[in-house]
């Protein structure tokens, strides 16, 4: 399952990313890696951006980067 489908209101792990390059490193460099937990607050009326809590503060992902972020 990536970021992308997950509920509002559900806690989840990473398990991979996947893409590759920088796009790769812009989303570890948020504080996304894997092993830690994602707290997914809100998702906007058409999917797009995903809100969610890592590590203590509150980040909002695009779509795209969303479904390279697979979760358990």
């Amino acid at each position: 399952m990536t970021l992308r489908e997950v509920p509002c209101g559900k806690t989840v792990r990473v398990s991979k990313l996947t893409g590759d390059g920088p796009v790769k490193r812009r989303i570890m460099d948020m504080g996304i890696t894997k092993g830690i937990e994602i707290y997914v607050r809100k998702v906007a009326p058409l999917g797009d951006p995903v809100e969610v809590t890592v590590r203590g503060y509150e980040l909002s992902i695009r779509k795209a980067d969303a479904e390279m972020i697979l979760v358990e």
